[in-house]
């Protein structure tokens, strides 16, 4: 009966722990695409910025064997060194970007990203939600799940053996034999004690989750005081990004830039070519300076607000409809010229001061917990890293977005595989070892791993 009840309890185990190895699943393999592909690929035929769009891959290597595949995926440099015909192929159309090296990838984990991949939809990551919302919060990860769900049953079955060797102790003292239902045993001290502690861990798990991602969420898209336009900016007039985040390149930060380098520009161009000249207004009116003038305000901290409002709604009438259009009405019966003063205040009291005057207080993007080290001018001028590759491509967002996760493991797989620029870099003149090595072709690339990138002060100081 005894050794029944073992087998029993070793059914229920085996089969839990099949549960979490059920095969390929599209669910796995979005996850496994998010962590390791999304930051340089596409699910679909659009091409990323770093690298081509993944729909299709099975189809390209149909050819080869299965196989080919899975070594190009974890080491895809060891695979063209071998002479693969396509790999090199593909590696003559992007080189010299290298593909990062995924050694721990299964085959039935390269298998789920496919499933994911082969899977209609766009381009993850998803588009993020309207009205600046913050990317829907993951649910456990199915492997603690599965975990979870097995250790209940081993405990289940455990305590079914205790009361089982309880009754053959009975018997041998000539005790009748006690058969405690379901409802006993899960109401034992052991059980309620269990239960209790799988609760405290998932609570805790979901603490330590929530507090490692805490200021940094995917895909998070806030309303800014201005509709300010990357796309037009930094795309149509190919505005360089550190033209007005000038700090990135010399300190940690990379800076909000001030109205005044706004003004550089819209001391003449006062009219945006979508909204008018609503938006730049509000540029104007936070600093002080009059468009019809072309001057900026004596003692403008001291003005009041109907000085201003005068002021800015005689600009709006005569700029932005025609001259002297001050009744002009909108599609919905409303004054053009009240709608756009009162964004304008919207934008500009809606702060600390409570007024129209200072500076605009944007709404940050991307935010990093305070035990997490991070410098842009190390990254932007030393390792001459493109803002794009952490920002995604700006140059195409009306809106700008959290686009990477910024999470620990994001930042693990770039160091390992991201190549040092030795070249004519005066700041890795001290690695001399590692000049020597690829100047004689002992090693062909230097990685920021190979200089420490993975040291855990580097980061956590």
């Amino acid at each position: 009966m005894l050794l029944k009840r073992i087998c029993w309890v070793f059914t229920l185990v085996i089969a839990a722990s099949a549960s979490l190895h059920a095969g390929p699943t599209k669910e796995a393999g979005k996850e496994l695409f998010m962590a390791n592909c999304a930051s340089c690929h596409n699910k679909n035929m659009k091409d990323n910025l770093t690298g081509p769009a993944l729909a299709g891959v099975e189809d390209r290597w149909a050819a080869f064997p299965r196989k080919d595949l899975y070594a190009w995926i974890r080491n895809s440099q060891a695979l063209i060194a071998t002479g693969h015909p396509y790999a090199n192929e593909v590696w003559g159309k992007y080189k010299p970007t290298l593909m990062n090296n995924f050694p721990a990838l299964t085959d039935e984990q390269i298998e789920s990203m496919i499933l994911f991949i082969n899977e209609p939809g766009g381009p993850p990551p998803p588009p993020p939600p309207p009205g600046g919302a913050a990317a829907e919060e993951e649910g456990l990860p199915w492997l603690f799940i599965g975990l979870a769900g097995t250790l209940l049953l081993l405990a289940f079955a455990l305590m079914r053996i205790v009361n089982n060797l309880s009754n053959v102790s009975r018997a041998k003292d000539g005790l009748p034999p006690t058969e405690k239902t379901a409802y006993q045993l899960l109401t034992t001290k052991g059980a309620i004690a269990f239960l209790v502690f799988a609760t405290v861990l998932i609570f805790g798990y979901k603490a330590v989750d929530n507090a490692t991602r805490m200021g940094r969420e995917q895909n998070y898209k806030p309303d800014q005081p201005i509709n300010f336009s990357h796309k037009i900016h930094a795309g149509i007039n190919k505005i360089d990004c550190q033209y007005c985040h000038d700090t990135a390149r010399r300190s940690k930060q990379s800076g909000i830039p001030g109205a005044n380098t706004c003004m550089n520009c819209h001391t003449a161009v006062k009219k945006g070519t979508i909204s008018g000249t609503g938006e730049i207004t509000k540029i104007f009116a936070s600093i002080g300076y009059d468009p019809i003038t072309g001057k900026y305000m004596d003692g403008y901290d001291n003005w009041s607000e109907k000085q201003i409002e005068d002021l800015y709604k005689k600009w709006i009438g005569q700029e932005y409809m025609s001259a002297n259009s001050l009744t002009a009405l909108d599609e919905n019966g409303k004054s053009v010229v009240e709608n756009q003063w009162e964004g304008i205040v919207k934008a500009l009291k809606d702060d600390s001061n409570g007024k129209i005057q200072g500076p605009i207080e944007w709404t940050r993007v991307h935010n990093l917990p305070d035990h997490a080290y991070f410098n842009h001018s190390q990254h932007v001028a030393v390792g001459q890293v493109a803002c794009q590759k952490c920002h995604g491509k700006v140059e195409e967002m009306d809106v700008v977005f959290q686009y990477s996760t910024l999470g620990m493991g994001w930042c693990i797989s770039c160091h390992r595989e991201t190549e040092v620029k030795f070249k004519d870099n005066d700041y890795y003149k001290q690695y001399e070892r590692y000049h020597d090595e690829l100047k004689s072709g002992k090693r062909d690339k230097v990685t920021v791993e190979d200089i420490g990138g993975l040291e855990c002060q580097k980061c956590h100081y």
